[in-house]
């Protein structure tokens, strides 16, 4: 049930009837009765709101509450009225931190007088901060909604259901358990470079290689050459035809659901933040190097995230044992497919 508000602000017709009231010799007591306020309402108004001769004018009271009222709150005032976290809000953005990483670090090191990621984004979408706008990831004013997609259904033989990944294990509180998809590059380029992506489920670190095809052959080769830069106890996959020889990647493979991308929220989010921030649709993956495919997965890897309160996932992920070296970027692959 809603609670009933026990104020109200005073409109014109109230103001006018206060003028012609005072007029007439009523107390002020007597105007909150009739006007059903209270008296400390009435009280306040005429102190506030009078003319400079003293007497009370409807309409130049009116005038002065609207004034008040417009310049006492404006989009983004939490961070204007502080310069020295406003600078280091934009130095962050200029460092592609974004919204998320910057409250959330602030709040992390006990920055005083800090904001939360709404006050950013409200700051960033005013007047104030449209700027800005241009060093986040999606270079956008608004969110863009985004739209589903099918995939296609395909047969995997002996394909073991994602229902099955943790009946009987004793492994699935840990880490180490991957999700795996693919890049694949538009419809428009005669080529068929693609982009084989794996991501850890509980610290979103993320190891990718580009792949010559979506040929089964050369996924087995790309999982193999992963598998050799990290720990993997198990793999989630898609349905795609690239996963068809899964039983030869040397590790638990367990599939989606036909069309349920959302089976696999971590890889499928990762592969946005890769489009947003380095390979936008359209991209055509044989421009794209080795090197720099691997020099965009660090600087995802070192982003501060919410979920690891606010470490990188490679911190993370080395901690917890999932790199079998210590690189601060992922050792190019050697050899071609």
């Amino acid at each position: 049930m809603k609670k009933k508000r026990s104020f109200r602000h005073l409109n014109y017709y109230d103001r006018d009837r206060m003028e012609a009231l005072l007029l007439a010799g009523h107390t002020k007591v007597s105007i909150a009765i009739i006007l059903k306020v209270d008296k400390s309402t009435v009280s306040r108004e005429i102190a506030k709101r009078r003319r400079k001769n003293g007497y009370y004018e409807a309409t130049t009271a009116h005038h002065k509450a609207q004034v008040k009222r417009l310049e006492s709150k404006y989009q983004g005032m939490k961070i204007e009225k502080y310069p020295t976290l406003r600078n280091f809000i934009i130095e962050e953005l200029k460092q592609h931190r974004s919204p998320d990483e910057i409250a959330g670090r602030m709040k992390r090191e006990g920055v005083v007088p800090r904001v939360n990621t709404n006050a950013i984004y409200k700051w960033l979408y005013s007047i104030w901060g449209q700027p800005y706008c241009r060093y986040l990831c999606t270079r956008r004013y608004h969110p863009r909604k985004q739209k589903k997609t099918l995939e296609k259904r395909v047969m995997i033989p002996n394909r073991v259901s994602i229902h099955q990944r943790f009946l009987g294990a004793t492994h699935h509180t840990r880490y180490r358990h991957f999700e795996g998809d693919t890049i694949v590059a538009p419809k428009k380029a005669k080529n068929t470079e693609s982009i084989a992506i794996l991501v850890e489920r509980k610290t979103n670190f993320i190891v990718g290689m580009r792949i010559p095809s979506l040929s089964p052959t050369h996924m087995v080769h790309a999982v193999r050459e992963m598998h050799a830069h990290v720990t993997m106890h198990s793999l989630t996959l898609d349905n795609g035809i690239e996963n068809r020889y899964h039983e030869t990647f040397g590790i638990p493979s367990f599939f989606c659901d036909p069309h349920s991308p959302w089976q696999k929220p971590h890889v499928e989010g990762n592969i946005g933040l890769l489009r947003r921030w380095c390979f936008p649709k359209g991209t055509d993956f044989a421009s794209i190097h080795e090197e720099e495919l691997q020099e965009c997965i660090t600087f995802l890897n070192h982003k501060y995230r919410k979920s690891l309160g606010y470490q990188s996932a490679y911190e993370v992920a080395y901690a917890h044992g999932i790199l079998k070296q210590k690189t601060t970027t992922m050792v190019a692959f050697q050899g071609k497919i």
